[in-house]
């Protein structure tokens, strides 16, 4: 059974103190939230986010984590990680200062694969979120298809189903390509508009173009054991009842 949850970054606005996180997880535990990914929130004290994930007997399934820190201090994040019981280590994007051209990609990986390779010595895992950029050509090959040549257990893969689609992808038949290596699912949702910078719109999960109960049928094939809720923003009323209303729909598809 697929265990679904929410993601912080969500509502990243709830959780910028320790005060905050405490008073959030107590509203997501009483809609029933057991799992939750941490990104986004404020500077806080990972002991005593440990402590406070804990109180609530939630589980942390990944984070998205500064791809800095993991580098110059690899071992600290991954003390704080397995402290608050998430083996899953999540990158949330290439990050700027990599050029998104082909020699650009490839110092990227030359800087992920150590990393990498030092999470899997201390028993964790470092896991890749892709936007849609991930999907465009850099030379011959995308982000993506370069990080698919990777060791399957070196490199784990934090799909988000509607980055997917707008990078022109089917989500459903292309988290097969991932098949082993993905732990925890991305479902967001999206509509195409036009006049804006960007050619489409977050909304609820279910009120977009996304087919989520197609991905959810792969995702539960390839039994990956975790769908995280994620929205941007262009929330209906706020980010917290998009969050509640996200739970309850995906719970529905199970």
């Amino acid at each position: 059974m697929i265990k679904v949850g929410i993601q912080s970054y969500t509502i990243r606005d709830y959780c910028k103190t320790i005060e905050d996180i405490d008073k959030t997880l107590a509203e997501l535990a009483s809609w029933g939230v057991k799992d939750i990914q941490i990104s986004g929130i404020g500077k806080v004290d990972w002991n005593e986010l440990a402590e406070t994930v804990k109180k609530y007997g939630m589980t942390v399934c990944v984070t998205h984590t500064s791809f800095e820190r993991m580098m110059k201090e690899t071992d600290a994040v991954i003390d704080e990680h397995i402290n608050l019981g998430c083996d899953c280590l999540g990158i949330g994007a290439m990050p700027g200062e990599y050029e998104r051209t082909e020699e650009g990609v490839e110092k990227f990986l030359a800087d992920l694969i150590p990393v990498a390779k030092r999470m899997r010595e201390r028993g964790v895992h470092l896991a890749y979120h892709n936007h849609d950029f991930d999907l465009k050509l850099f030379g011959e090959k995308s982000i993506l298809d370069r990080m698919l040549e990777l060791d399957s257990d070196l490199l784990w893969f934090i799909p988000d189903v509607a980055w997917l689609q707008i990078a022109g992808e089917n989500p459903a038949e292309y988290l097969k390509k991932m098949q082993g290596r993905v732990k925890v699912l991305h479902f967001k949702d999206y509509n195409p508009v036009e006049g804006q910078d960007h050619p489409w719109a977050f909304t609820e999960l279910g009120k977009g173009v996304v087919d989520l109960p197609a991905c959810y049928e792969t995702a539960k094939e390839m039994g990956i054991p975790y769908i995280m809720f994620e929205q941007d923003n262009n929330w209906s009323v706020d980010a917290m009842q998009s969050s509640k209303e996200a739970f309850e729909y995906m719970k529905k598809l199970g």
